[in-house]
């Protein structure tokens, strides 16, 4: 059947690990083969009452297919923990993005205040928590059609033509390309076919929400296929600018896709890919969230420094959605390329070549100072991306051993442009005036009284800018595989090993000029007004460089205790590749910097993780339990520094960092009416040892504490401790507990003649409470929020389906992310999550 068949629906809701079963003679490697097996077998033939892959009455479980191990088979047959989405999902729960799919998947966290400071984590691990850094590797990879995507940035784009994606969780490194230590999101994309198919589909809502989605796919001979994709989404934003009287957060996207499929014979097939995605949006932005006590003295603090300079935010309440964010925002973001896959069959396996290039063009503007006053005037570090990346393997499947052998090389270069510019209300926020005295409301601080001059100057600050080039050569070769030994037909080992190297080659530099337009040099003549002006951005060039070679590997048992169901263990010793910093390091007493910090250890990575998958009642019943604990040493962490242009963020290793926890999935199909999941996860992702980590804002901004004295109280006046032991306290960006549920059920119906179903689903998520800080602080605790969307609909056998959406029907109120305001003057500002929407959607095949 077609791929743009309408499944039985059931396929479109559930979000489990079903079962096929395919024999492991079938077993084939590529996105191609899932794509269209995948549709198939979520798909009922009305008339056999079987489905397309295995026998079964339409009432029996969904048969899902996935590639994780690099070859087809049944999701239940694969001993690792995944997750797996249809695409006919993702469209009826609106998750168009990594961002929305983290609704439905509970291990996943997306963090995201623009798109590139994206972090994608499963279990809590991946990607620190903050600015994003170059220098680094993602612990999630992210592959498109077995591409892989170094950027993360390419998650906050819309999904396009998507088959299914799978969500695996712990170290992938024995059988994908690139490393990743945390798991993989494998995103397949339906693929050229040989008969004509077609679907459309248009969506409309409040906010002035339209999303326009269009595919064909059809032969240009024999032996020549082709598909085209095109998706268009947008929509108004969710929060009002009264400065630029704007709504921001919007949503402007277009993508396309093309692919040609060339298959002279049946043992050998190539597949040409190309697409390009643009996003346009007015973004991206904060509101005023609330400020929290410093120890800063009182006159330093947000109230003190606002009043000095009449200034109050537009609203104290943050769900008012409004800003007044004062410099230009802007997202603009284009990401693309081409990709040539072959597939050859030979001898008893197959050999798969996948050549790659892919670009990101990111031309951002922000506000950094959260405020609608001229304090930090420019921030935007435009940058441009290529990779180029080549994979070759072989997969093999017999009676006995299974296994996959593979090469993989990688180049990436990043260039970077940034320009950081100070405003009029710079000086006095900045540059204390001197008075310790409390500053009346209204009074500026400034006068004869005050000891500083320069604080009152406004031309003291004013223009100050900086420019920042920067570029990163990263390179990555390897060499992997896994063997799967079938001991009997009930036990099987699995071992993996891979053998890496990774070389990465930065520059970083740093120059800064007065508003007069003259650069200012460490070197020369010393003035007042210069130190004030180094002390908000400090001139700095380096040029560091990493390379290792590292072997991991894998062990992996699993036994099938009946044929429905399957239990197994694994451990893994697996790495990240060390980083550079590419943002600048710290400095001295005399603005020299500390080299030492320019590079970042490897992270040391152990894996272990014991879980079992189960079917019932004839596969209408799935049930999967999964345990997992990861320990990382050196784990790479992002520290933030309080200034405004000293350092955007810096990377430094922990000492040592532990995952561990439960996951469950639960899925029911009483009869082709009704169907119903629940999944959730219990995640207790810990610092085990941080001894030197940044201290939260309300231990920070008073006088370093020296040898034998004692930090002030949190959040009093005083000295503050150079760095926080954060030992045993929660990584940001986790929650102990979340869940994601859904049902649906349907009646058939006739509607102006059309025979079908009448509709109705509801899917829900809960998430428990998660910091917004690197350093957990009692003000970036974000508490933790339920969310709900319904749908309501008709549809028919022949590809039809209108139905009406609520998405966070509830109209809950909650924070995607809190943001520490820079200075440590106690501001704290925040990204609301969307409020309700509401609309309708109508798609057919043709």
């Amino acid at each position: 059947m077609h791929s743009f068949v309408r499944s039985s629906l059931f396929a479109t809701t559930i979000l489990a690990s079903a079962a096929i079963g395919l024999p492991s003679a079938q077993a084939k490697d590529g996105a191609e083969d899932v794509a269209a097996n995948a549709a198939s077998a979520i798909s009922a033939d009305d008339d056999q009452g079987t489905t397309s892959i295995g026998t079964g009455a339409r009432d029996r479980g969904v048969d899902i297919v996935v590639t994780a191990r690099r070859r087809n088979e049944s999701s239940q047959e694969v001993p690792l923990a995944i997750s797996v989405v249809g695409g006919d999902h993702i469209d009826a729960t609106g998750s168009f993005n990594v961002g929305r799919l983290q609704q439905i998947t509970p291990t996943l966290q997306f963090y995201s205040s623009n798109p590139r400071n994206t972090a994608v984590n499963i279990r809590g691990l991946g990607a620190p928590f903050g600015l994003t850094n170059d220098g680094i590797e993602q612990g999630v990879g992210i592959y498109v059609d077995d591409v892989y995507n170094a950027r993360v940035a390419s998650a906050t784009f819309d999904f396009l033509d998507v088959a299914q994606i799978e969500v695996l969780r712990g170290p992938q490194g024995t059988l994908y390309g690139k490393n990743t230590t945390a798991g993989a999101i494998n995103i397949t994309t339906n693929q050229p076919t040989f008969d004509f198919e077609g679907k459309a589909e248009v969506s409309v809502g409040n906010y002035n929400f339209k999303q326009a989605k269009a595919a064909i796919s059809g032969p240009l001979s024999e032996t020549l296929a082709a598909r085209l994709a095109i998706s268009s989404t947008s929509r108004r934003g969710t929060i009002y600018n009264v400065t630029s009287n704007r709504w921001i957060q919007s949503q402007d996207n277009l993508g396309l896709r093309g692919q040609l499929l060339w298959k002279p014979t049946d043992t050998l097939n190539i597949t040409i890919a190309g697409d390009y995605s643009v996003q346009d949006a007015a973004c991206c932005g904060s509101v005023y969230v609330r400020t929290g006590a410093t120890q800063r003295a009182l006159n330093r603090q947000f109230a003190a420094l606002a009043a000095a300079q009449g200034y109050a935010p537009p609203s104290t309440n943050a769900f008012d959605r409004r800003t007044d964010l004062d410099a230009n925002l802007n997202a603009g973001n284009k990401i693309g390329g081409a990709s040539v896959r072959v597939k050859w069959d030979v001898g008893p396996g197959t050999l798969t070549s996948v050549t790659a290039w892919r670009f990101w063009d990111w031309k951002p503007e922000n506000d950094r100072d959260f405020t609608g006053l001229p304090i930090v005037s420019k921030s935007q570090n435009p940058s441009q991306q290529d990779q180029y990346t080549q994979e070759l393997r072989y997969n093999y499947s017999g009676d006995k051993f299974d296994f996959v052998a593979g090469a993989f090389g990688f180049y990436q270069r990043i260039d970077t442009q940034g320009t950081e510019q100070h405003g009029a209300a710079s000086s006095r926020w900045n540059i204390n005036p001197g008075t310790n005295a409390q500053v009346p409301p209204g009074s500026s601080g400034c006068g004869p009284t005050a000891a500083n001059q320069l604080a009152c100057d406004p031309a003291t600050l004013n223009g100050l800018v900086a420019y920042n080039t920067q570029y990163l050569k990263n390179t990555s070769a390897a060499l992997y595989g896994q063997v799967s030994w079938h001991l009997t037909p009930e036990l099987t080992v699995q071992p993996g090993v891979r053998l890496n190297y990774d070389k990465k080659d930065g520059y970083y530099q740093r120059r800064v000029f007065n508003g007069a337009g003259d650069e200012i040099l460490l070197s020369g003549p010393s003035s007042a007004v210069k130190t004030a002006q180094l002390a908000i951005f400090t001139p700095q060039e380096i040029s560091p460089n990493f390379s290792d070679w590292n072997f991991s590997y894998d062990f992996n048992v699993s036994y099938k205790v009946t044929p429905d169901v399957l239990v197994y263990a694994t451990y893994a010793k697996s790495f990240k590749s060390g980083g550079i910093n590419q943002n600048g390091v710290p400095t001295d007493a005399a603005n020299n910097p500390i080299l030492a910090s320019a590079t970042v250890k490897p992270e040391s990575v152990q894996n272990y993780e014991a879980g079992i998958k189960t079917q019932f009642w004839d596969r209408r019943i799935i049930f999967n339990l999964s345990i997992f604990r990861t320990d990382i040493k050196n784990y790479q962490a992002n520290v933030n520094n309080g200034q405004f242009g000293v350092l955007r963020g810096y990377l430094a290793n922990a000492g040592a960092v532990r995952s561990q926890g439960l996951e469950a999935d639960f899925s029911v199909r009483p009869s082709e009416r009704f169907n119903a999941y629940v999944n959730g996860a219990y995640t207790d992702a810990t610092y085990r040892k941080f001894v030197d980590a940044p201290c939260p804002p309300e231990l920070s901004g008073g006088t370093t504490v020296a040898a034998g004295q004692v930090p002030a109280a949190a959040g009093t006046p005083g000295l503050s401790p150079a760095n926080c032991d954060v030992s045993g306290q929660r990584l940001p960006g986790v929650s102990k507990f979340s869940f994601s549920f859904g049902a649906e059920a349907n009646v058939p119906a006739t509607i102006l003649g059309k025979e079908g179903e009448a509709y109705v689903g509801y899917d829900g998520s809960v998430r428990t409470n998660f910091s917004s800080n690197p350093s957990a602080s009692a003000y970036t605790w974000v508490d933790g929020y339920s969310l709900s969307n319904f749908r309501a609909g008709f549809r028919t056998e022949a590809g039809f389906n209108v139905y009406g959406w609520v998405r966070n029907a509830f109209d809950q109120n909650y924070y995607e992310q809190l943001f520490v305001g820079p200075g440590n003057t106690g501001l704290i500002a925040g990204l609301p999550g969307d409020p309700r929407t509401w609309g309708f959607t109508v798609s057919s095949n043709f």
